[in-house]
């Protein structure tokens, strides 16, 4: 018997099936050991030697493996084919050699890019050593965003309070959104004017024509510059005469664009299905692992992180069959279509994202996926069968006009287009599906016969104003389009970068479009004016460079960080002699239009408004930055610092509440206040009084007494649990709307859920979490992994798999399991033992939080890796040794 280790459990459930008796399929759920979140994980004292950690659920899964490998003959890695499946199947194999089970057995790496049997099986038959250059790329990218996060953090925390991070790609990702807006910021509007005429044909056709030259010269775009230039044109072409010069029938061929990497599949389900990139990767990872279809799991779709846009020979062989069955051998080219890749790394430029069978059109799979998986799918299908397909051929005709008013002459140009043969156009149901254009990116319509030198009647001249618009926005789509240009991170990167960045609160997404908030505008001025090497763009993309290059083992991974750190911990010794002063000084000048914004009454927007002689500058609190006068405290003003500057009313809103109203139970007013933190709604006064925030997207200047009162009384009843008979209820919190049941939460979508979701549909968005894989952001109880019976006093006694190994759950009472117990041989009575004993140290008349505490300390006991102390130095012995272990 041979021990396969993959990533998820529904891979392991597949691929058993697919190698029989003969194996035994264990999932590792992703990576076994990591670093721990605090400060002397990297080492660079000690030539950056990685302190890693086992977590409890980690540490039982790692014992399964070791027990299986214990009595097998053999041992194949097979997680996922990228840097960090590589990684993966190193931390098993090291854990393994620690645990001494291996004994001289044969352990083998096997990659498969699709969860097909015969891919499966091909990789199998086809196994190999651990990529120790690919490893080495994970280690010096995983200690390097270590190092970054780790000590420019701190930084921030000392030198702008109420900054939560900083990292090496988040900040330039950032920084990205950042200068955006300040383009948009100083971007200003210039008029042009636009002119063309309604022409019609000597057998009664209407078209359109668009001036294009005037006077002998030829105009360029937005040169026609205001109303004054667009009249004397427009009165030139109303008293002219036309006669078309020239008609020219051009034939163009149209390409298909290469099948889906990781990054043009998320812009691309960004754009046409408005899905996010994590979002997008989700349903990805699904259609990958394998959807039950007529009783057989199997993959859909091949591994969806690569940058590679080339496809196998058979894949190819297998499109190209495809496409005649499904549209006709025109359809297919005479020669199969190659394309080269874009990454730098050809280790790391995997197969491209496409179909793992070219027969299983979207058609037919629809009944076996949800919603969601089937747009994506249909995508994906599309655009890998449409890369294989034969040229659109379409017809280009533009028509040359002169109009002549008593020798004055201007120039019009007439262009159409008509698809003689629509080629891989025909895999799409819309033309413009696919998001190509055409060469010169006009989209034209069709022209009427137009003949050279004969004459056309005008009909009307239109002449349209219009104004210059600033740069847009960056979308999720448009943001990892950029990185990727400017080859910034990596596909497995960009979705846990943009993530990062929202939990933050370092920008938010209003209409899909990314804008940055205040505190992510402070974070970007502050590494621009002191860490400004960190978050250029051609040093974060020269570093990426020379990870790909430890990927090939063409650097040494361990010189690399050497050459970072040197220069790094020197810039962070810097900031220890910054006052905060000098940070202020350099913000207030750098994020001016944000700062100091303009008057409405054309004054100084630096000079405090109320006292009319203090200077306005930024001040750092505890909690943030904010502005304030330098009056103070003769002068209070204060006003929050916001994505959309302020204003004279924001400062004075601080002292002067607006009265909504009475709550008609306790008799207290309402009302509406602005604080360091934004606009909140209070009831009553004094320390006593109940206080709660806006929620992101309501204005002060839309609450009204109705809105204040729903806002005031959360949490709101909704009603009792049909099964458990227990309240649900719906409220607001930290992380946003939110249900509440039986102790576990569950995300709402927006805010307005809050307040008019009904009992069927919130009984609905329970069940549907607590489905969900382990992993989401609400607490949800685990799912069972064995139900033992009844309680003598009542209620079912259920064991679960937690964040710390397994557990005996009856009611509100969790046990945890002995170290090393089986929790499929666990009994009823040893159960009622266990619950008995932690009722007793945990009555229900205490708080939640101190069992959690003991539970969480009692788990900590069963981690081979120990805490470590504070100071690198001290601890870096003991802590070498239990990392060994």
């Amino acid at each position: 018997m041979n021990v396969v280790v993959v990533e998820s459990p529904a891979k392991a459930k597949t691929i058993n099936k697919y190698l029989g008796s003969g194996y035994k399929v264990l999932a590792s759920f992703g990576h076994v050991r990591d670093l721990p979140a605090k400060d002397g994980s990297v080492l660079p004292d000690q030539d950056f030697e990685m302190l890693w950690e086992v977590d409890g659920a980690s540490a039982k899964r790692l014992k399964d493996i070791a027990d299986a490998v214990k009595s097998s003959d053999g041992l194949f890695l097979a997680t996922d084919p990228d840097r960090e499946g590589e990684a993966i199947s190193w931390h098993v194999l090291d854990m393994l050699n620690k645990k001494r089970v291996l004994n001289g057995k044969t352990v083998k790496r096997v990659v498969f890019n699709a969860i097909t049997k015969k891919a499966v099986l091909d990789a199998m038959a086809d196994p190999r050593d651990i990529d120790v250059p690919l490893v080495d790329a994970y280690l010096a990218r995983r200690a390097l965003d270590y190092l970054v996060g780790f000590n420019l953090s701190p930084v921030l925390w000392r030198k702008l309070p109420g900054a939560r991070s900083a990292g090496r790609v988040q900040s330039v990702a950032l920084r990205l959104v950042c200068d955006r807006e300040s383009e948009i910021e100083r971007f200003i509007s210039e008029e042009y004017w636009n002119l063309s005429a309604l022409l019609k044909t000597p057998r009664g056709d209407e078209f359109e024509a668009k001036l294009v030259a005037a006077n002998g010269k030829r105009l360029q775009p937005r040169s026609i510059a205001n109303g004054e230039e667009a009249g004397t044109l427009k009165a030139l072409l109303e008293g002219a005469t036309y006669v078309v010069d020239t008609v020219e029938a051009k034939p163009v061929k149209r390409n298909p664009g290469p099948p889906f990497t990781t990054s043009t599949l998320q812009q691309a389900a960004s754009s046409k299905l408005g899905f996010s990139a994590s979002r997008t990767m989700q349903i990805a990872q699904k259609l990958y692992e394998g959807v039950d279809i007529g009783g057989e799991t199997v993959g859909l779709i091949t591994y969806m992180r690569t940058d590679g846009v080339q496809m196998a020979p058979e894949a190819i062989d297998a499109a190209r069959k495809a496409i005649v069955d499904q549209f006709g051998q025109r359809y297919m080219p005479e020669k199969a279509r190659f394309y080269s890749t874009k990454a730098k790394n050809a280790q790391e430029a995997h197969e491209a994202i496409r179909p793992t069978d070219f027969n299983r059109s979207p058609d037919l799979v629809r009944q076996f996926l949800d919603a969601d998986q089937l747009r994506l799918y249909d995508l994906i299908w599309k655009r890998g069968i449409a890369s294989q397909m034969a040229s659109a051929e379409i017809e280009r005709t533009t028509a040359e006009i002169t109009a002549d008013n008593k020798g004055e002459k201007a120039g019009l140009r007439a262009v159409g287009s008509v698809i003689r043969f629509d080629g891989f156009i025909a895999a799409y149901t819309d033309q413009k599906e696919d998001g190509e254009q055409s060469d010169d990116g006009d989209e034209d319509g069709r022209l009427p016969e137009i003949n050279a030198r004969e004459n056309l009647a005008k009909q009307k001249i239109n002449s349209t104003q219009h104004f210059t618009e600033p740069p847009p926005r960056y979308s999720e789509a448009s943001l990892i389009k950029k990185m990727e240009e400017l080859g910034i991170g990596r596909p497995s990167t960009y979705a846990a970068t943009l993530a990062t960045l929202r939990d933050r609160e370092y920008v938010t997404i209003d209409k899909r479009k990314l804008i940055p908030q205040a505190k992510g505008r402070l974070v970007t001025a502050f590494l621009e004016s002191f860490f400004t090497k960190y978050v250029e763009y051609d040093f974060t993309a020269d570093l990426e460079e020379k990870l790909d290059r430890i990927s090939a083992g063409e650097l040494n991974w361990k010189q690399v960080l050497r050459d970072f750190w040197k220069d790094f911990f020197s810039q962070i010794e810097d900031t220890k002699e910054l006052r905060v002063t000098n940070v202020l000084d350099s913000l207030n000048e750098a994020l001016a239009p944000l700062v100091f914004p303009k008057r409405e009454d054309g004054g100084d927007p630096r000079i405090c408004q109320v006292c009319g002689t203090g200077n306005l500058s930024l001040k750092l609190g505890k909690y943030g930055a904010f502005v304030g006068c330098s009056n103070y405290p003769e002068c209070n003003y204060t006003r929050q610092l916001s994505s959309e500057g302020g204003s004279e009313a924001e400062g004075v809103a601080l002292n002067e509440p607006k009265n909504l109203g009475v709550d008609p139970v306790t008799g207290e007013e309402l009302t509406l206040r602005s604080g360091r933190f934004g606009p909140y709604i209070q009831r009553g006064d004094g320390k006593e009084a109940k206080r709660s925030s806006l929620p992101k997207g309501w204005k002060p200047e839309d609450i009204d007494y109705e809105k204040a009162m729903a806002l005031i009384s959360l949490p709101r009843d909704i009603g009792k649990h049909p099964e458990t008979g227990k309240m649900i209820s719906s409220g607001i919190g930290r992380y946003g709307p939110f249900l509440l049941h039986d102790g576990g939460y569950a995300n709402l979508e927006s805010v307005e859920d809050v307040f008019s979701i009904g009992l069927n549909r919130a009984v609905t968005v329970i069940a549907e979490k607590a489905n969900k894989a382990p992993g989401g952001r609400g607490r949800t109880a685990a799912a069972a992994l064995k139900e033992l019976g009844e309680h003598p006093d009542g209620g079912a006694i259920t064991v679960r798999d937690g964040k710390y190994g397994p557990y005996v759950n009856w009611g509100k009472v969790n046990a945890t399991l002995p170290k090393g117990s089986d929790p499929q041989a666990l009994t009823v009575e040893e159960a009622l033992v266990l619950i008995a004993t932690k009722a007793g140290k945990a009555p229900a008349s205490k708080s939640k939080a101190k069992p959690k505490a003991k539970a969480a300390a009692a788990e900590t006991k069963t981690t081979k890796t120990a805490a470590k102390p504070k100071t690198a130095k001290a601890k870096a012995p003991a802590k070498t040794k239990k990392s060994k272990e």
